[in-house]
C-alpha cells in the first residue's frame, strides 16, 4: 500500500489532464430538467440567448438546436442590432453531455453539422455576437464562447479543452479557434495536459477580452457587443485570424516537441495525436480546412477502444455510491460531526488530515505522548506541504490542523459518530481494542478497521456489535489517494455502509462496497501479479524485461519488481502469505522474494532491492540480485535446458501476468465481492494504476474477449509442472462467460425472487 500515491500519481490516465475538471457532464439527477435556451431582445437592440439546462447547462444536443435556433431568429430579427450569448444556472457551461456518448455510437452524434452552425451563426452571422463567461466555460462551453466574436468573463471563471480525458479531442472548433486566440504553443499545453485556466491568464493571453464583477457582467457584454456592432470596435473572427500564430518555422519546433513528449508521456495513445494532427493541419491549411480535418480526426479518435474505455470508467465511477439494496432501501445517511482514529502512524495521521479537511472534528488516540506527539506531527506535516503546493493557505492550515484533538485515553469517544482503527496489522490487539470501543462509544457509533487483509468478522469477534463494524481500506498516503474499499460482513447493517458511504463523499473519496474475503477486491484480484512475475523469472526471464514489458509496454506505472521495491520485500513477504493461507490450490510459491528478505534487500528503504536507489531515490537494475534469481531458479526447478532461456514477447509477458488477474477478478464478480464488475474496474484503476485508457481490469479483459484468456489460461495450466496447474485454470464464471459468448461485465445473473 506504501506505492499507493507514486502508482496514482503515474496513472497513465494523468497523461491527459489527471483529475481536471471534466469538459463533459451529464444530469441524470435532473431527468425533469429540459435542455433549453431563452432569447430577449433589449430596448437597446442586444438579444441575450441563454443557455439553460439544469444543473450546469452541459450541451445536450436538443440545447444546441434551440441554440442555433434563437441565433438565426435573433439575426433575422430586425430590431436587433447583436446578440449576447450566457448561461442561466449560475454558469456558462461544462461542455457536451456525456450521457449522449452512452446514448449513441461512438463520438456521441457529434459531426460536421455542428461545426458548420458555428461558423453560420455564432461567428459569421449578420449580427456580432459576445459571450457573456461566468462559472465555467469547458470544452463544448468554451468553443461556443470562441466561436463568437468577442469574450467578457468574471473573476473566477475557468476555461479549457480536457476532451483527451475521455479518448476524443475538441470536436466544435477548439484544435482551430484556441490556438489563434491564444498562440499555438500554449493551447497546445491546455489541450494536451488537460488544465484549465482562469480568468487573469484568459484575459492577458487574449482568450477573454474583459474580466468584469459578475454583477456587470450582462452590462459589459451588451455595451461591447453595441460596441463592435457600431465599429468602434473590430469584429473578430477567431477561425481566421493570425496575428498570434508563431511563424511556420517556429511552429513546425513546436509541434515536433509536442509530438515527442506526447510519445513519452501517452505512451501507446492515439488520440493526443490526432488531436495535434488537427492542430498542425489547421495551421498549415487554415482554419476552414482545419475544422473538416479536426471532424476527421474527432471520428478516427472516437472509434477507438480508448474512448469506449474512458466513458466507461467515468461513468463507473459515478456509480460506485449505488449499491444494491442499501442506497436504494430508502434509507437517509446520518449527519456525522466527529470521527476518532486510533493510531497515529502514516495511515491513521492520514485519515485524520483526511476527515480534518473535509470539516469533521477529529480525535487522534495514541497510547503513548511520545506515539501522539509523533501522529500530530504527522498531520502537521500533511498539511504544510498542501501549503507549500498552494493547495491551501497557511491560516486554512491551521484551521484544520485545530480540528484534530490528540488524546490517550476514550474518555472523549462518546462524542464519536465513527471509530476508524488504523492500529498494526495484530489480530488479539484489534479484538481487544473494538471490545473497549463496544464499551467506551455510544451504541449507534460506528465500529470500523482500517485492515488490508484480516477477516472483519474476526476483528469484532469478541464485541455483540457485529451490525456496525465494517472495514474502512484506505490506500496510503490516505489523505491523497482517492480510493475507500468499504468492507461489509453479513451482518453489517445497510445503515452503516450508507453513513459510510455518505463519509466518503465528504472527504472526497471514490468508494467501493466490497465482501469480507482475503484481501477484500483489490488486493485479493492483484494477488496473481506479482507471483505471475516470480514464475517468469524462475522459468528464465529477466525481471527488468519483466518490469518493462508491464510498464513501458501495457501501460502500469511499473512494473511488478519495481512495486516491490516501492511496497518492501517484507511486506510483500507478510502480505503474500495471507493468500498462500486462503488459495493454496491456486497459488505459486517462488523463493525470490524471501530470498530478497534474507540478504536484507528490502527495496527502497534499505536502498537496494531488485533495483538499487541513489541518495534521491532514482532506481538503476542491479546486477547483484544475479546470484539470488539463479538460487530461486534452482530451487524452483521449471528450467529445463538452462542454455536455452524461455523467449517470450511483451505480449507473452502482458498474458502471462494479466490473465491470472482477470480469473481472479472473475472469481471476485461470482462471489458478490463487488456489487457490480464495474466497481472492480475503478478499484484497479484508482489503487494499483491499472491504465484507465483501457477501461479497468474487466472492461480490458472483455476489449480481449473471454474466449481468447480462457484458451491461453488453459494452454499454460497444461504447460507448466500439474501442482503448478490450478494457478492458471480458468474458473467457472469466465468459462461459461467464454462459452457463453457473453461479457463479462455482465455480472452474475440476480437469483429469482419467485
Amino acid at each position: 500500500e506504501s506505492a499507493c500515491a507514486s502508482i496514482h500519481a503515474q496513472c497513465p490516465l494523468r497523461c491527459c489532464g489527471g483529475r481536471a475538471a471534466h469538459s463533459l457532464t451529464y444530469s441524470r439527477r435532473y431527468k425533469m430538467a429540459q435542455p433549453q435556451t431563452t432569447m430577449a431582445i433589449g430596448t437597446d437592440g442586444v438579444a441575450v440567448v441563454q443557455l439553460d439546462y439544469k444543473p450546469l447547462n452541459a450541451l445536450h444536443p436538443q440545447l444546441l438546436r434551440s441554440l442555433f435556433d434563437n441565433l438565426k431568429r435573433a439575426h433575422e430579427d430586425p430590431r436587433c442590432k447583436a446578440i449576447v450569448v450566457t448561461g442561466a444556472n449560475n454558469n456558462f457551461s461544462p461542455g457536451f453531455d456525456i450521457q449522449q456518448f452512452k446514448n449513441q455510437s461512438g463520438g456521441g452524434g457529434i459531426d460536421s453539422s455542428i461545426n458548420d452552425a458555428f461558423c453560420t451563426v455564432l461567428e459569421n452571422g449578420p449580427k456580432p455576437t459576445v459571450a457573456a463567461i461566468h462559472g465555467v466555460a469547458l470544452g463544448g462551453g468554451l468553443e461556443v464562447a470562441m466561436a463568437c466574436n468577442a469574450r467578457v468573463c468574471t473573476p473566477g471563471t475557468r476555461m479549457g479543452l480536457p476532451e483527451l480525458q475521455l479518448g476524443i479531442l475538441p470536436g466544435f472548433g477548439g484544435t482551430q479557434r484556441l490556438p489563434r486566440l491564444v498562440g499555438l504553443q500554449k493551447a497546445l499545453e491546455m489541450m494536451l495536459t488537460s488544465a484549465p485556466i482562469k480568468d487573469g491568464a484568459a484575459r492577458k493571453l487574449g482568450l477573454v477580452d474583459d474580466v468584469v464583477p459578475q454583477a456587470q457582467l450582462l452590462e459589459a457584454a451588451r455595451r461591447m457587443a453595441l460596441d463592435i456592432a457600431e465599429g468602434r470596435k473590430p469584429r473578430m473572427l477567431s477561425l481566421y485570424r493570425t496575428d498570434k500564430l508563431e511563424t511556420f518555422g517556429e511552429a513546425a519546433t513546436v509541434f515536433e516537441m509536442a509530438k515527442s513528449e506526447t510519445a513519452k508521456r501517452a505512451r501507446g495513445l492515439a488520440h493526443p495525436l490526432l488531436c495535434i494532427e488537427a492542430i498542425e493541419y489547421g495551421v498549415a491549411h487554415g482554419g476552414e480546412a482545419g475544422l473538416k480535418k479536426e471532424v476527421e480526426c474527432f471520428a478516427a479518435a472516437a472509434a477507438l477502444d480508448t474512448h469506449k474505455a474512458l466513458v466507461h470508467i467515468f461513468f463507473a465511477q459515478r456509480s460506485t455510491k449505488k449499491v444494491a439494496g442499501v442506497t436504494d432501501a430508502g434509507l437517509k445517511p446520518r449527519p456525522m460531526k466527529c470521527v476518532a482514529v486510533l493510531g497515529g502512524g502514516l495511515m491513521g495521521s492520514g485519515i485524520a488530515t483526511a476527515l480534518a479537511q473535509a470539516g469533521y472534528d477529529v480525535l487522534l488516540k495514541e497510547v503513548n505522548q511520545q506515539f501522539l506527539d509523533g501522529g500530530l506531527a504527522r498531520v502537521k506535516a500533511n498539511l504544510a506541504s498542501r501549503v507549500k503546493k498552494g493547495a491551501m493557505s497557511a491560516a486554512e492550515a491551521e484551521k484544520v490542523g485545530a480540528r484534530v484533538k490528540g488524546v490517550l485515553t476514550y474518555d472523549d469517544f462518546k462524542s464519536a459518530d465513527m471509530v476508524i482503527e488504523a492500529v498494526i496489522e495484530d489480530i488479539p490487539l484489534k479484538q481487544r481494542i473494538f471490545a473497549d470501543l463496544e464499551k467506551a462509544c455510544r451504541p449507534d457509533c460506528i465500529l470500523s478497521t482500517n485492515t488490508s487483509t484480516i477477516d472483519i468478522n474476526l476483528v469484532g469477534a469478541k464485541t455483540a456489535a457485529q451490525d456496525r463494524i465494517l472495514g474502512a481500506h484506505f490506500f496510503s498516503p490516505a489523505h491523497i489517494m482517492p480510493l475507500l474499499e468499504i468492507v461489509r460482513t453479513e451482518r453489517t447493517s445497510k445503515q452503516a455502509i450508507l453513513d459510510t458511504l455518505e463519509l466518503s463523499g465528504r472527504i472526497k473519496k471514490t468508494p467501493v462496497v466490497v465482501g469480507n474475503c482475503t484481501g477484500f477486491a483489490v488486493n485479493r484480484v492483484f494477488f496473481p501479479y506479482t507471483m505471475a512475475a516470480c514464475m517468469l523469472v524462475d522459468m528464465g526471464l529477466n525481471p527488468f524485461q519483466i518490469d518493462k514489458a508491464i510498464a513501458g509496454k501495457f501501460g502500469m506505472p511499473m512494473g511488478p519488481f519495481r512495486l516491490n521495491d516501492l511496497v518492501g520485500s517484507d511486506v510483500g513477504l507478510h502480505v503474500g502469505k495471507n493468500f498462500l493461507d486462503s488459495f493454496p490450490e491456486r497459488v505459486y510459491i517462488s523463493q525470490l522474494i524471501p530470498l530478497l528478505n534474507q540478504h536484507k534487500r528490502l527495496g527502497e528503504k534499505s536502498g537496494k532491492g531488485f533495483y538499487k536507489f541513489d541518495a534521491k531515490r532514482r532506481a538503476s537494475p542491479d546486477p547483484e540480485i544475479a546470484p539470488l534469481v539463479e538460487e530461486a531458479r534452482a530451487a524452483a526447478g521449471l528450467i529445463k535446458d538452462a542454455s536455452k532461456p524461455p523467449k517470450m514477447s511483451d505480449q507473452e509477458i502482458i498474458e502471462f501476468i494479466f490473465f491470472p488477474v482477470v480469473n481472479e477478478g472473475c472469481r471476485v464478480i461470482s462471489e458478490g465481492i463487488v456489487d457490480k464488475p464495474a466497481d472492480l474496474d475503478v478499484a484497479t484503476v484508482m489503487s494499483m494504476g491499472f491504465p484507465a485508457v483501457k477501461g479497468g481490469l474487466i472492461f480490458w479483459a472483455d476489449l480481449v474477449g473471454a474466449p481468447r484468456i480462457v484458451a491461453k489460461l488453459a494452454a499454460l495450466s497444461k504447460a507448466v509442472p500439474p501442482a503448478l496447474a490450478g494457478f492458471f485454470t480458468p474458473c467457472d464464471y469466465l468459462a461459461q462467460a467464454a462459452q457463453a459468448g457473453r461479457k463479462l461485465e455482465a455480472g452474475v445473473a440476480p437469483a429469482s425472487r419467485i
